[in-house]
């Protein structure tokens, strides 16, 4: 038996590791305003594995409305230092600005997948890593940026760990799978457990 599983999500990267394990599925991308989203749980002092969670949920959501029957797999991924949410960089300069702050400290990535079927969550879950960023200097962390900024604007924190971003890093503890966005081993067990995936 093989899921029927939808990844609610425009990520490639999310694409290509279910791609990798051999897991079947479609993509349809969410139609909301993240962005809105994301404010008003800020607003509300939602903690961060709250918003990674909810976040995920509502992609989920809106998705599973359009596709009775099936499982919706929705994904977030917050990172933060202390009590402060980064978002994606907007331009290089934020990106450096991101990266200075994150230098010689330890940050955290939360990245929440909730599955969906008619409208409702089936399955959570929110994995963390923590990351210790070595202390760089400014002239090669803006050197990091030139070289690297098509690629990472479209990654919280202004890196890419499966790039040249790892030689940021002195030490991550967690799932590597769970840095790139999606908490890959976790969602297998439970296709597993609930007979749409063969072990």
């Amino acid at each position: 038996m093989t899921p029927n599983l939808v990844l609610a999500s425009g990520s490639e990267i999310r694409a290509t590791l279910l791609r990798n394990a051999a897991i079947p599925f479609d993509v349809e991308k969410p139609r909301i305003d993240e962005a809105a989203l994301k404010a008003a749980l800020l607003a509300e002092e939602a903690p961060p594995r709250d918003l990674a969670d909810k976040l995920a949920e509502m992609k989920a959501l809106k998705v599973s409305h359009r596709r009775p029957g099936q499982l919706v797999l929705g994904c977030d991924q917050v990172l933060a230092l202390g009590g402060e949410v980064f978002s994606k960089p907007e331009t290089p300069e934020e990106a450096l600005d991101q990266l200075t702050r994150l230098s010689g400290r330890t940050h955290q990535l939360l990245s929440a997948a909730v599955v969906c079927r008619d409208g409702e969550p089936i399955w959570r879950y929110v994995g963390v890593v923590r990351l210790d960023m070595a202390k760089l200097s400014e002239d090669w962390l803006r050197g990091y940026v030139d070289r690297n900024w098509d690629s990472i604007r479209h990654s919280v924190g202004g890196y890419k760990l499966e790039e040249e971003g790892v030689r940021l890093f002195v030490r991550v503890m967690g799932d590597y799978f769970t840095v790139l966005g999606l908490p890959l081993v976790e969602l297998i067990n439970w296709l597993v457990l609930r007979g749409d995936l063969e072990r």
